[in-house]
C-alpha cells in the first residue's frame, strides 16, 4: 500500500487510554488514525476530512452534545461511504439507537476482537491488513 492509498479511520473516545489503545489497534490493522475525544470534535474533523475516512470507531458515552449513537446517525446520513463501529462496556444498543449499517463491539476489547470485527464487517476493498503486533 502506498501512503496515498492508506485508508483513514476516525476513532472517538473520551478516555485517553482507551483512545490510545484503539488508535494503536486500528493503525496496526493498516489504517491511519484521526482521533477525537467528543462527538462534537469528531463532527468538526468529518466536516474537513470525511473524503479520506472509511471507518468510524466510536465510544457511546462522551461529554458534549453528540454521543456515539448520534454521531453514528450523523455519519450514516451525511457520509454513507464511512463504515461505523460503536463500542461500549456499559450500554447495549436498543432498536433504533444505531443506523442499520453500524455494528457494535463490547468493551473491553483487544486487538484480535477488533481485527476480527473489521474483517467481518468491512467490504472487500476496505479489509484490514493482518495484525503486525498480535500477542
Amino acid at each position: 500500500m502506498t501512503m496515498s492509498t492508506v485508508p483513514y479511520a476516525l476513532i472517538v473516545d473520551d478516555d485517553p487510554i482507551i483512545l490510545m489503545d484503539a488508535c494503536a489497534i486500528i493503525e496496526d490493522a493498516g489504517f491511519r488514525s484521526l482521533d477525537a475525544v467528543t462527538g462534537d470534535e469528531a463532527k468538526a474533523i468529518l466536516a474537513e476530512q470525511a473524503a479520506k475516512i472509511i471507518l468510524l470507531f466510536s465510544d457511546v458515552e462522551m461529554p458534549g452534545e453528540t454521543n456515539g449513537f448520534a454521531l453514528a446517525h450523523h455519519v450514516a446520513e451525511h457520509y454513507p461511504w464511512i463504515e461505523i463501529v460503536i463500542a461500549s462496556g456499559r450500554i447495549q444498543p436498543a432498536d433504533g439507537d444505531m443506523p442499520a449499517k453500524a455494528s457494535f463491539i463490547r468493551k473491553p476489547f483487544n486487538d484480535r476482537m477488533i481485527h476480527a470485527h473489521l474483517r467481518e464487517m468491512l467490504p472487500d476493498g476496505k479489509q484490514p491488513e493482518p495484525l503486525k503486533h498480535a500477542v
